[in-house]
């Protein structure tokens, strides 16, 4: 672990799984980098390594899910974490799950909450790209359930 990455990790961060739908295929992964942008419009960024998979769906396709983990689901973090995961479809297994409205990614059931999103603009960014997304529907809210975040490399509840 680099300085930096040390550094950083010492900031608290919610733990969210962000999903698109590919054709037949669903493709997810677990993030720390999301983050509320603005309210009026609601616009949200995600970051993702400009080398995974992921990213390259999401320059493909506009419309994704993030499903904001609560701290019951260190274990979907950690399937979702993981390098070389198959298709999301298999991960969510026995996961209670739907699709969203607006665009068909998988949500995960049991999170804090759960947005749909379009990206209406993308940044290289270093190893990452990010991505400037409009919020198209809040899919669901749990205010009683308590966040997960990661904090110095380990998944940790919040509450």
């Amino acid at each position: 672990m680099t300085e930096f990455t040390e550094a950083m990790a010492q900031l608290a961060a919610g733990v969210a799984v962000v999903a698109v739908r590919e054709g037949r295929d669903d493709v997810g992964t677990t993030v720390t980098a999301i983050m509320s942008v603005s309210a009026d419009p609601p616009l949200v960024l995600v970051s993702l390594s400009s080398t995974g998979y992921l990213t390259e769906m999401l320059l493909r396709r506009d419309r994704w899910a993030a499903t904001l983990l609560s701290s019951a689901q260190t274990a979907v973090a950690s399937r979702f974490a993981t390098p070389g995961r198959p298709s999301a479809r298999l991960l969510v297994a026995g996961t209670p799950h739907h699709r969203g409205q607006h665009s068909e990614a998988l949500i995960i059931e049991g999170g804090v909450a759960a947005i749909e999103a379009e990206s209406t603009r993308v940044f290289p960014a270093g190893d990452h790209t990010l991505f400037l997304a409009r919020v198209l529907a809040v899919d669901y809210i749990d205010g009683s359930a308590a966040p997960l975040v990661r904090l110095r490399g380990r998944y940790r509840p919040v509450g």
